[in-house]
């Protein structure tokens, strides 16, 4: 009886190893956009960008497409850092929300994204121009 349950306690402890390096294997890194959006009730977006991953630069594309109550037109930078991935190409993917917002002029932005693969985007920056928006927009990042 006591071996059964030391041989249970090795296999839950030998699991619980194969997890935690599992997880240890999702990296990070930053990521700038600069994302162009103009629209009247609906919007598109487009942009560009570059991943810094593991020490090497990856160029990335943008486009969206925005639909709600969307007016104007703006200029977008946004920088921060991307988790849970393991490859640069698991930034790329569709990554979606819904907000509101006003921007006239120049105006601060934050906001956090996950893609389909469990990207994680965390990024803050500026927006200027005019756009007023209460919509549900999505993202899309492909690698150039």
């Amino acid at each position: 009886m006591k071996i059964a349950s030391t041989l249970r306690a090795a296999l839950v402890a030998i699991a619980a190893l194969a997890g935690l390096s599992t997880a240890a294997q999702a990296d990070g890194g930053t990521v700038v956009l600069t994302i162009y959006k103009a629209g009247w009730f609906i919007g598109g977006s487009g942009g560009s960008g570059v991943l810094n991953f593991r020490g090497r630069s990856y160029s990335l594309s943008t486009g969206g497409l925005d639909y709600g109550l969307v007016f104007g037109g703006s200029k977008t930078v946004l920088r921060g850092r991307v988790s849970n991935i393991n490859r640069p190409s698991d930034v790329a993917g569709v990554y979606g929300a819904a907000g509101a917002g006003l921007a006239v002029g120049r105006g601060a932005r934050a906001i956090v994204l996950t893609n389909q693969k469990g990207a994680v985007l965390e990024l803050s920056g500026y927006q200027t121009g005019l756009m007023a928006n209460a919509d549900l927009s999505g993202l899309a990042i492909t690698m150039r």
